[in-house]
């Protein structure tokens, strides 16, 4: 049996050593159109690879992809992130759990991951065809695949599995006839706040902070990112995850509003404020920052607020404090635009759902054809696990595709 991959990523590879073990006897080549191989291993966490998000029950995990909970539910059953830790490990492998739960690779390179996959793949005489880019294919009566490559050669397969990752445009998914695409938008980006006072603020952060995008349901807590360009950081880019296609439907322009102490309400806020006309009367407001906010932010906050650099406490009026009030609990920015890093890259969208099999990721239009990975309308939020769905669908995948 022939069994070939279209994709060198994360869920190609998952698939190909998992077939290739599953079926020590079929014939398994991938191939991938770039020059290297596992390109968004190598660049993903700043180049440390974010393999997985430390294992919890299922209820609690599953709720981490804003699309494709249904699907993973039952495909979490067969390889969730323990299994994928256990993966590594077994083959020498050690990771390691950050506070905030993304795990990494011990030596904190994703070269461990590559090399790992690579010296795998190596073992069980995978084959490996790299700038091998496919423009079609076909299934005959027969059930034997025809792969046209992009330099005219002609391949065939017993079997097929995509795995090519998420595309931004709907015109890239052309190729893949015969199935239903969820038209694909960015997840995972920055705010662009153009008319942002903050700006000049480039690289102060807040560790805990509520972002809400105005007029939808869409919130999220975290650390929040001032950049030159606008807002990122964990909290942002989990909300746009969540938001990617209202916020599409917007052209990326809406507003939000942060609030920079999301354990007190405005009230509170206010009370403590004027509480530091008595506690601290001749201390200058902009000198000494409260509520565990950065210098330069309070600063910035008391500028808008019209706080002079000679204000004191006690001298300062219910209508200054109001504003501050206001900016510490309830900011907000106009936002106009997006930013999408490479490493980042995430889209929501892509083959439907309703078009494979739950249990085997088998086409249900083209019998022999398979799926995995971001090329499915399956998409998480930053923390390690689109990584985790690229190695569930290709295990899943890999487990089946030789049936």
């Amino acid at each position: 049996m022939r069994i070939v991959i279209i994709g060198g990523g994360a869920s190609g590879f998952m698939a190909a050593i998992t077939a290739a073990e599953t079926f020590p006897d079929a014939s398994i080549i991938i191939l991938e159109k770039n020059k290297t191989v596992l390109n968004k291993v190598r660049i993903s966490g700043g180049g440390r690879c974010n393999v997985t998000h430390k294992p919890s029950e299922l209820r609690f995990f599953i709720k981490n992809y804003p699309r494709g909970e249904k699907l993973l539910r039952k495909l979490l059953h067969h390889f969730d992130s323990q299994a994928t830790v256990n993966w590594f490990e077994k083959r020498g492998v050690s990771l390691k759990t950050e506070a905030d739960g993304r795990m990494f690779p011990i030596s904190d390179s994703s070269h461990t991951i590559i090399e790992c996959m690579l010296k795998a793949a190596k073992k069980l005489n995978i084959t490996i065809r790299t700038s091998t880019g496919v423009k079609s294919f076909t299934n005959q009566k027969d059930n034997i695949f025809n792969i046209f490559l992009e330099n005219d050669e002609i391949l065939h397969a017993d079997k097929l599995l995509i795995a090519t990752g998420g595309y931004p445009k709907l015109s890239s998914f052309e190729w893949i006839s015969k199935h239903d695409i969820i038209t694909p938008f960015p997840s995972l980006f920055t705010f662009n706040t153009p008319d942002n006072y903050l700006l000049p603020l480039a690289g102060v952060s807040v560790q805990d902070a509520v972002v809400k995008i105005n007029s939808t349901k869409y919130d999220w807590r975290g650390p929040v990112l001032i950049t030159h360009w606008g807002f990122s950081g964990p909290a942002v880019l989990k909300l746009s995850a969540w938001g990617a296609r209202d916020l599409a439907e917007k052209d990326y322009r809406f507003s939000c509003k942060i609030n920079w102490v999301p354990d007190l309400n405005d009230q509170q806020v206010r009370e403590f404020l004027i509480g530091e006309k008595t506690k601290t009367p001749k201390q200058l407001i902009t000198s000494h920052a409260r509520f565990g906010i950065p210098a330069r932010l309070w600063k910035a906050f008391a500028e808008q607020a019209e706080v002079t650099d000679g204000l004191i406490w006690s001298e300062a009026s219910h209508k200054v404090l109001n504003r501050m009030t206001d900016l510490l609990t309830n900011s907000q920015f106009n936002v106009n635009g997006k930013t999408t890093f490479k490493e980042e890259f995430v889209t929501c969208g892509g083959i439907s759902l309703s078009e494979v099999n739950p249990e085997t990721l088998e086409s249900l239009k083209i019998p022999g054809l398979f799926f995995a990975g971001e090329v499915l309308d399956v998409d998480g939020i930053t923390g390690g696990f689109n990584f985790q769905n690229a190695w569930t669908t290709g295990y899943v995948a890999g487990k089946e595709i030789g049936k």
